[in-house]
């Protein structure tokens, strides 16, 4: 029998800090919350890049995009980290341990599993059916299906109920991979699985059995701007125009939906390994790569320094060595993940290079921490205290300053109401992040002893979140038959969804990109106009 601690990583995408029952009674989280009373919950924790891809290979490496190489979601160019730079399942592969990913890793490139024994993939926009697990499943039930997770242009960020059953869900499916790995590995072996789930991150798919489990409850009001954006919360804008304030609110309806759901399949899997006699000794991580603004100052999404994008829920279970219960407020991130599993197994890091984190289990010496996100004229690097948070935008060189006791919500700009003392604090958190942008940063971006001045960028539009691949790359004619036109999964995806106007939806990038004709669009508005019926 395996003696060793077995490590159960799970992650949510784009799960905002303030989403878990316990520091919000309007979100039903009874498993998570649980998981926090019987271990330690972080209520400072923080992605360290709040992007999809250059968090995760922070959390994979413990080091920052000077090291592993992704500043920010670029899948236009093929990347890979150094093949020298450990990560921490090859550490543990190397070490006897069985390795296993489930779901959204979030790989660059998508199979460069790298230490991974075993890797049950679970993309976004999988460019071919065959490299994709989930989807080569879902052939099975809803091979008509080339929307995998639900619709993306034109409603990415509209509510939608799920294409297939509850039980085919991609939440559901990354549940009952993870369950069975437990009870095929039994206590055998000492194991290290990632299980990540896509969700809460848009689209959000509902299934129909949770769509409505937040309808017209008390979900607070988005918190508003009051000084001027950064260009960059600006952009991010663009990304969605509602036509009126009720699709926000159905939309974060959807979002805690999903969250809801996500945490009932995490119960799924610590289920299994109570009952394989595991659960004690089984380090448990839950935590997301960042957040989501969700309309907090206007904006949407994350790539911001702001909490609702870069600030996350971390919870961290493993009884012999964490008293149940505890609750801390030392600043922690996806850094100190990889250290943890080190100090966990005792395991020394195989590599020279200084580790950006520490241990989650010794939390001395917490009292702030650093993320940054981009490059050249599109970089900001930023640093959070209890008290403060400061951020510098390369782009036309912006400093914003925040009281985070007198404004949690983040809607004044001390440096637009400048005095002395506010210029003192802002100087002495520059020269801080100066130094550590030539010590773990990219140094590049020093010239004399400070920042690099860029130009402020210009504004990009938004132009679409990923078109959808695979369909194309299908060579057999009988298998591509089958598979549903875009116009009509679109029509499905909202049927249910009183709440959606399609003659509403801006329908202009797919018509420009040929995705759709106009013919089909005019076809689509006037099929949703069936479901009057609904409203």
């Amino acid at each position: 029998m395996n003696n060793k601690p077995n490590i159960l990583i799970i992650t949510t995408d784009q799960q905002r800090y303030d989403t878990l029952g316990i520091h919000n009674p309007i979100i039903k989280t009874p498993v998570l919350d649980q998981l926090a009373l019987e271990g330690q919950c972080f209520t400072q924790a923080y992605s360290p890049n709040p992007v999809c891809v250059p968090a995760r290979y922070n959390l994979l490496t413990g080091l920052s995009c000077k090291h592993h190489g992704f500043d920010d979601n670029d899948f236009g160019h093929v990347r890979h980290i150094p093949f020298d730079l450990p990560t921490f399942p090859e550490i543990l592969s190397d070490n006897g341990y069985e390795t296993i990913a489930i779901g959204k890793i979030h790989f660059q490139p998508n199979r460069d599993a790298r230490g991974i024994h075993h890797y049950m993939m679970m993309d976004e926009i999988p460019h071919y059916r065959e490299e994709d697990d989930y989807a080569m499943y879902l052939k099975q039930s809803h091979p008509e299906l080339s929307f995998v997770h639900g619709v993306r242009d034109p409603l990415y960020m509209m509510p939608q109920t799920s294409m297939v059953e509850i039980q085919h869900h991609g939440s559901t499916w990354v549940a009952d991979r993870s369950i069975e790995t437990i009870k095929r590995i039994g206590g055998n072996r000492p194991f290290m699985m990632w299980s990540g789930f896509i969700h809460p991150h848009p689209p959000l798919d509902i299934p129909k059995e949770y769509k409505d489990l937040y309808k017209n409850a008390p979900i607070k009001e988005c918190i508003p701007a009051i000084d001027p954006l950064s260009w960059l919360a600006i952009e991010n804008k663009n990304i969605v125009n509602y036509p009126d304030p009720s699709y926000l609110k159905r939309f974060k309806e959807l979002y805690y939906s999903a969250i809801t759901y996500v945490d009932s399949q995490v119960g799924r899997i610590i289920e299994a390994l109570r009952e394989t006699g595991q659960l004690d000794n089984t380090l448990i991580l839950f935590c997301s790569d960042h957040g989501e603004m969700l309309g907090d100052l206007g904006t949407y999404q994350k790539f911001l320094p702001h909490d609702s994008s870069a600030r996350v829920p971390m919870i961290l279970r493993y009884p012999s060595k964490i008293k149940a219960g505890l609750t801390s407020n030392s600043f922690v991130s996806l850094n100190d993940i990889l250290p943890t599993i080190l100090d966990l197994t005792g395991i020394p890091y195989p590599a020279k290079h200084e580790l950006l984190g520490k241990s989650l289990f010794d939390l001395s010496d917490r009292s702030s921490t650093v993320m940054e996100h981009g490059r050249g004229d599109r970089r900001w690097i930023s640093i959070v205290t209890h008290e403060y948070k400061y951020t510098y935008y390369y782009g036309g060189s912006r400093e914003e300053l925040i009281d985070r006791i007198k404004d949690p919500g983040e809607q004044f700009n001390l440096m637009n109401h400048p005095d002395t003392s506010i210029e003192k604090i802002a100087s002495q958190f520059k020269q801080k992040l100066i130094a550590w942008e030539m010590r773990h940063g990219l140094s590049d971006h020093i010239e004399n002893g400070s920042f690099k001045v860029y130009d402020s960028p210009t504004i990009q539009p938004f132009m679409g979140t990923g078109t959808i691949i695979f369909p194309n790359q299908i060579t057999d004619p009988l298998e591509k038959s089958k598979v549903s036109s875009l116009a009509h999964q679109i029509i499905e995806s909202v049927k249910n969804e009183a709440i959606i106007d399609l003659s509403k939806i801006d329908f202009s990038y797919m018509i420009q990109t040929k995705q759709l004709s106009l013919e089909e669009v005019s076809m689509i508005i006037e099929a949703d106009k069936q479901k009057s019926h609904l409203k």
